[in-house]
């Protein structure tokens, strides 16, 4: 497949690529599901070609979601192409629902994991809080200031606070993530290449979503929703109790509240709510594993 895909070259022509992948049409549902079979069943290259071809512009879209980490954009749609690729690869079109619901997933998983692997792991921190507050601290940032002020780039004491409770990592974290990340920020009107006109803003994702997206979006959180209740459904009813008054309201219920409602001691409760939580996860990652969507 990869032979036949345009070429976006390091040095340059992003407009003219971007111009390029808008020539391949979109496909109904019923020519992906009949492309996705021929495929499946068949091995049909061209079939697979058209599905890569016609979700050419998702990556390139989120791609641009990924600028900001001094990357060239060449690289980062390269990366999220070979997502896409194995998307195609993995689909299974009886499952119920679009390729693009399931790509999402994929091209998110490798533009991030070479963005990591660009940022070095060994300075960025390889747990799963630190590559949360990697990619969140930009959006929780921008989200927490006026548009005049997103140009000073030290945070205040407030709002590394806030974005610590947020995130659920330690303040040291924030300012130590923020401090390393700053030195990347670039220019929106820097170049790209250094042969060509293309600037950074011309990454930048149109702030109306698509229908496609909107509906890719909306279909995600369905399946998300969907393997949450149905991991809470193989919980007891206390334990389901405890993990959404504790976990999945918005001001959670404290462990002396629920120590009172269940009669019991605090850590009791606090036992109860990490058996749970790993029940949980095994569950989610489970009924992830048999949509063939990478891990949770």
């Amino acid at each position: 497949m990869n032979n036949q895909l345009p070429v976006l070259s390091a040095d340059g022509g992003l407009k003219r690529y971007l111009q390029e992948i808008r020539k391949f049409p979109l496909l109904s549902e019923e020519e992906e599901y009949m492309l996705a079979k021929s495929y499946q069943e068949h091995g049909d290259v061209s079939a697979a070609h058209r599905l890569v071809t016609s979700h050419l512009r998702l990556v390139a879209k989120i791609a641009g979601q990924y600028r900001g980490y001094g990357l060239p954009a060449s690289e980062l749609i390269a990366e999220g192409n070979i997502g896409l690729m194995q998307a195609v690869r993995k689909f299974d079109p009886e499952k119920g629902f679009r390729l693009t619901t399931y790509a999402i997933w994929w091209i998110k998983a490798a533009i991030q994991e070479y963005v990591l692997r660009s940022w070095s792991l060994v300075k960025i921190g390889s747990s799963a809080a630190q590559k949360k507050l990697f990619f969140g601290l930009r959006k929780l940032k921008n989200n927490l200031r006026s548009v005049e002020s997103r140009t000073y780039g030290v945070l205040t004491p407030v709002e590394v606070k806030e974005i610590a409770r947020k995130m659920g990592v330690n303040e040291s974290d924030v300012v130590d993530m923020d401090t390393r990340m700053s030195a990347h920020d670039q220019d929106l009107n820097g170049k790209i290449g250094h042969d060509n006109d293309d600037e950074w803003q011309d990454m930048l994702a149109d702030p109306e979503a698509n229908q496609e997206t909107k509906l890719a979006d909306f279909q995600e959180q369905n399946i998300k929703h969907g393997l949450l209740e149905r991991a809470l459904g193989k919980l007891n009813p206390r334990e389901q109790d405890i993990i959404r008054e504790r976990r999945l309201k918005e001001e959670p219920a404290t462990l002396e509240d629920l120590s009172k409602a269940y009669n019991i001691s605090r850590e009791r409760v606090r036992q109860i709510e990490v058996r749970a939580m790993e029940k949980l996860q095994k569950e989610m990652t489970s009924g992830a594993a048999a949509l063939n969507y990478p891990a949770l």
